[in-house]
């Protein structure tokens, strides 16, 4: 390796892993351009979302931290949220700059920051004025999006820490496929304009990067295909499913621009190139209409978006770095989107502090094909929306609650009544979690409740100095979900 490469991060919003056709023989979605990123690249088929739900895996994305060691131990941030992150706290972004790194977001931020504010009303904000805490203030060099999901106000664009032009009227609700939330909106925001500018604010930036002797870093977290579900006309009818499917064709069809625009400015071999999703598919795509055309975007796996199933957190995860990964391999280690930040210090030679990534591990010998022991983790947590837990080691998933933690059945407190507590299952047996064994397997349970206990109790779950965890006012709560 003998320069700092590009790295470019295509982050898909409620992609669901069967949405992929590389990943999916069946799926009745033909995923064209991300199928050619892998036959370049390596697939990963056990990579996970920190979380089934999508603040808390954008934050572990980019701390390289479980996300129910910050201030979030369960839900989602909404568009006038407070920052996330917490300040002086490493990221990403914040680590490739200081090793020189250009580094940029465009998309959908969803970590929160600090709206200006009229009154101590929530929503009144002052739009003249710029905001604080932001993507600039953690690592970004430049940033043009939203301040989270597509259906969440307030719907105006924000480059940098300004707003590009201010809301001057509120838009009522929708419902169905293009749900969104009533709330101010800008006058140059169109919902359905919002996927391809971001394109083209990405591919604009690697045009103006490429002239420059200098890497860059790429976070392009899409608002697709989260609701409102909103294809071109161009993608309208084109998949042969449902608007969902053929929305996620237009996701598809944003990574083969960023391919294209990469390849063609000769910026192939020196870049690192990753495509996956924040977690599972929503049930707002409709499985029961993409289930009537034969499509499953869950897979095999229980569940779905929320849920503590593989449904809700096992994603699609392609990598292509042709100077390092062999073109066309596939990998079935278990490996965590909370992984980025140590796999990019490991390329670049780096050691972290102690008070950083203190929950990733590095992929760069698994990406090389010379994995061992030492590079594969221990074990893996998984969270669902409710605050529920589960731990993975091996072929077993042990999950603290009685049902999905989530939205699809049993959901909790209302489904739970006579279940068990806890959940057991053998995904080489049964990867769709179908039979609990937990009465037939108590080693196993105490055995993986002492190991979670652990990575709680230390602050971290790799080797190194103890760290503390965001002992917020439902940190008591997390405890006893565990015990």
């Amino acid at each position: 390796m003998n320069k700092q490469p590009n790295i470019v991060y295509i982050l898909a919003d409620d992609m669901g892993y069967g949405d992929v056709s590389c990943l999916n023989k069946n799926s009745k979605i033909h995923t064209e351009s991300i199928d050619k990123v892998a036959t370049k690249g390596m697939i990963f088929r056990d990579a996970h979302a920190s979380s089934a739900v999508c603040t808390p895996s954008r934050y572990s994305i980019l701390t390289g931290r479980y996300n129910w060691r910050s201030l979030l131990k369960k839900g989602v941030l909404f568009g006038y949220s407070k920052p996330l992150i917490e300040p002086g706290r490493m990221t990403v972004a914040s680590f490739l700059k200081e090793q020189g790194y250009t580094t940029a977001c465009m998309g959908k931020w969803h970590l929160g920051w600090t709206w200006p504010m009229k009154s101590t009303s929530e929503e009144d904000v002052d739009f003249e004025e710029p905001i604080l805490d932001g993507p600039t203030t953690v690592g970004f060099d430049s940033f043009f999006g939203i301040s989270a999901s597509l259906d969440m106000p307030p719907y105006v664009y924000v480059e940098n820490n300004k707003v590009t032009a201010i809301p001057d009227r509120i838009i009522p609700e929708d419902k169905g496929k293009m749900f969104w939330r009533e709330g101010p909106i800008a006058p140059d925001f169109k919902h359905e304009d919002v996927l391809p500018k971001l394109a083209d604010k990405a591919i604009g930036f690697i045009e103006e990067k490429a002239q420059e002797n200098k890497p860059f870093f790429l976070y392009l977290p899409l608002p697709a295909p989260h609701t409102p579900i909103l294809p071109s006309p161009e993608f309208q009818g084109k998949s042969g499913t449902n608007e969902y499917g053929d929305f996620c064709l237009q996701v598809d069809d944003v990574v083969g621009q960023i391919c294209n625009t990469i390849d063609q400015l000769e910026l192939t071999e020196d870049t690192i190139l990753i495509f996956t999703s924040d977690n599972g598919c929503s049930p707002r795509a409709d499985y029961n209409e993409l289930a009537d055309v034969g499509h499953h975007p869950s897979y095999v796996f229980r569940g779905h978006k929320a849920d503590i199933y593989e449904g809700g957190h096992r994603v699609p995860f392609i990598v292509r770095w042709p100077s390092e990964i062999t073109e066309g391999s596939v990998c079935d280690k278990t490996i965590c989107l909370v992984d980025l930040l140590a796999t990019c210090a490991n390329i670049l030679n780096v050691s972290l502090p102690n008070n950083a990534g203190e929950d990733s591990m590095s992929n760069l010998d698994i990406w090389r094909g010379k994995s061992n022991d030492s590079s594969v983790r221990e074990a893996i947590i998984h969270h669902s929306i409710d605050g529920s837990f589960s731990i993975r080691k091996g072929k077993w998933k042990l999950e603290m609650c009685p049902g999905s933690g989530g939205w699809s059945y049993p959901r909790p407190e209302s489904d739970y009544f006579g279940l068990p507590s806890i959940q057991l299952y053998n995904l080489d047996t049964d990867i769709s979690e179908c039979w609990n064994v937990y009465k037939e397997h108590p080693e196993v349970v105490e055995s993986l409740q002492s190991l979670l206990t652990q990575y709680v109790i230390n602050g971290r779950s790799t080797p190194g100095v103890k760290q503390n965890n965001f002992e917020g006012v439902e940190w008591e709560q997390l405890w006893w979900m565990i015990k």
